[in-house]
């Protein structure tokens, strides 16, 4: 339960369903400093975030516990996040909790508590095929506010034991389930940033974190031509096009980020565009590793909208994706997921070109 209008009301379907429920919610923020609570827990764990699951939880008559995740937190999640901006990626590190604490250390301990499941409020949807007894995993019914991109590395296990009761609903009809029941979370606005990060401020956590990240060096256009000096490669990402301290008429955008030699790579907006990618750490939910070529439609950021493209598995592990139109700013560290229709074929991290 993380104060939020959504896990709220998933707590809220599965006690309606006469499921046994017990709220948690993980504390990961692993800082001590500053004293003031709401800078020092971000915004997934604040006193205030607390006080809310508990009310939620006191209303729904169901047991309430924090849980200490701060040393699991920090070791796959936010010392990874700093490890990919140093190697030239720009990390999801919701992934990782999912993967490694949510349905991880957490699923882990509710199966040790006799527990069947564990539910969040992500907007996603688990079903068992029931020809090849594999779980399947679903965009959500309201696709504005649809998670599964962040879901993708789950494994069978894992998605056997997600559950996901606002998957079938829109947003507003959470609200209006949250309302009927009296939440205090009904009319909670929602946090876009990333939750251990206050104030959506990633450099200045990564200078505090590890200011070694940052290492001054060259920024080149696509010519080896040098065109300007740079703090660090973590304060890029590809595409972006702002606060790149370049004059000139025509616009550059950061087109690759080589941290072998903290190179900040620039060109023209078509030098962003790529018809192909690799993905590393990659997952097949929908079925074993495909033989031959898929037809699917592939997304490469959260917001992006799904591209027609061919995934083929490699023998290495990899796959490849091939679109058949070229798309703008494709992002190492970022995920790429397939699908087919609003069914999650898999996907994988998009590896440094």
């Amino acid at each position: 339960m993380s104060g939020g209008v959504d896990s709220s009301v998933a707590a809220a379907l599965l006690v309606e369903d006469g499921y046994d429920v017990v709220g948690v919610t993980l504390r990961v923020w692993p800082w001590k400093e500053p004293d003031d609570a709401a800078r020092r827990f971000g915004s997934c764990c604040s006193a205030e975030t607390v006080d809310d699951a508990r009310n939620v939880a006191r209303r729904l008559g169901i047991p309430y516990y924090l849980l200490n995740t701060e040393e699991t937190f920090a070791r796959d999640v936010i010392n990874r996040f700093v490890e990919d901006y140093r190697a030239g990626r720009t990390p999801v590190p919701c992934v990782a909790c999912n993967r490694d604490l949510k349905f991880g250390t957490l699923l882990g301990r509710a199966l040790a508590w006799d527990a069947r499941a564990v539910a969040t409020g992500h907007y996603a949807r688990v079903t068992r095929d029931p020809v090849s007894a594999r779980f399947l995993l679903w965009k959500a019914v309201d696709p504005r506010k649809d998670q599964s991109d962040f879901l993708w590395p789950l494994t069978q296990a894992q998605l056997a034991a997600a559950r996901f009761p606002v998957g079938h609903l829109t947003k507003e009809e959470v609200r209006a389930h949250a309302r009927r029941l009296g939440l205090v979370t009904a009319e909670k606005p929602e946090s876009q940033e990333i939750c251990f990060i206050p104030d959506d401020d990633y450099r200045g956590f990564l200078q505090r974190r590890d200011p070694s990240v940052f290492r001054p060096g060259r920024i080149v256009d696509t010519t080896g031509a040098v065109r300007g000096r740079h703090g660090g490669i973590a304060n890029f990402t590809v595409g972006q096009r702002r606060g790149l301290g370049l004059t000139g008429d025509s616009p550059r955008y950061v087109v690759d980020l080589d941290p072998e030699s903290d190179t900040v790579v620039v060109g023209s907006v078509e030098d962003l565009e790529r018809d192909t990618l690799v993905a590393t750490d990659v997952n097949f939910i929908a079925g074993e590793r495909p033989a031959e070529p898929v037809k699917v439609e592939a997304r490469i950021r959260h917001r992006h909208v799904p591209a027609a493209a061919t995934v083929t598995a490699n023998a290495d592990g990899t796959a490849t994706v091939a679109f058949e139109e070229a798309q703008r700013a494709v992002t190492p560290g970022q995920s790429v997921v397939w699908y087919q229709g609003d069914l999650v074929i898999g996907g994988g991290v998009i590896a440094r070109r």
